[in-house]
């Protein structure tokens, strides 16, 4: 789990964060949305420690992240995946090699082990035996899911995911979805998604932050989204005439 306690964060007089308490659970998928400039990339790079807040604090479990020494930081990052829009693949590397790299830098494992665990990785998103080709030789679903194995690689406790499905066709956003999903249960993983996709909010939503000038404008589950009264809510989901309609038949269903 991952806590946040009173964030604020300010560039010069500019305030983007005001106040943000809230809670990103183990096991599920955690997911930020909200308009342009409500504040959701700022949260992220908080919660990694890209940025420190301005004050208020965050928990790593029990964990004050920004109360460690750089041994203690060092620790917990080795516990991160990120999962990047771009999937910020190494384009003079294989696809093996890009993978490798985290186990490269932070462990001392064996060649022998290094690759048992890259292949692992590799067949966990169903790309087993792409080992040679280069992320320019593969379309982009593919990159995108060399990036959650690399993401993975480390086996890690925390999986921060930015725009997962930017660029991506819907069919492939939904195999993206539901690998991160299916990853997330399976290993009991607080994985916490910045995402403009109302698909993934729909599909995958176990836990939805909805940020609106800086603020913390409504929690819940995506269940909880098609019955909520929330102003705010309803003008940012429901903007879709499609997402309308079936909300509307939900509805009508439960009364």
């Amino acid at each position: 789990m991952i806590r946040t306690e009173n964030i604020f964060k300010s560039f010069d007089e500019n305030e983007v964060l005001k106040g943000i308490t809230t809670e990103f659970y183990k096991g599920k998928t955690n997911l930020i949305i909200g308009r342009s400039g409500a504040g959701k990339t700022v949260l992220l790079k908080i919660l990694v420690g890209l940025f420190q807040p301005t004050s208020g604090k965050v928990f790593y479990d029990n964990t004050d992240f920004f109360d460690l020494n750089k041994k203690q930081v060092r620790s917990i990052r080795m516990k991160v995946g990120m999962l990047f829009q771009a999937s910020a693949l190494f384009d003079s590397m294989t696809v093996e090699e890009n993978i490798r790299f985290p186990l490269d830098m932070f462990t001392t494992m064996t060649k022998k082990e290094k690759l048992d665990r890259v292949n692992y990785c590799l067949e966990r998103v169903s790309l087993g035996g792409v080992n040679a080709k280069y992320p320019s030789e593969i379309s982009g679903g593919m990159q995108k899911r060399v990036g959650i194995a690399r993401a993975i690689v480390l086996d890690p406790q925390y999986l921060f995911c930015d725009e997962p499905n930017s660029g991506l066709d819907p069919k492939t956003a939904l195999v993206i979805d539901e690998l991160i999903r299916d990853i997330t249960i399976e290993n009991n993983i607080t994985t916490i998604i910045n995402t403009h996709d109302m698909n993934s909010v729909m599909e995958i939503g176990d836990n939805i932050l909805l940020l609106y000038q800086g603020k913390v404008a409504w929690q819940g589950n995506n269940t909880e989204v098609l019955h909520s009264d929330n102003e705010i809510l309803q003008d940012f989901i429901f903007a879709s005439p499609f997402l309308q309609r079936l909300r509307k038949a939900a509805l009508e269903k439960q009364g």
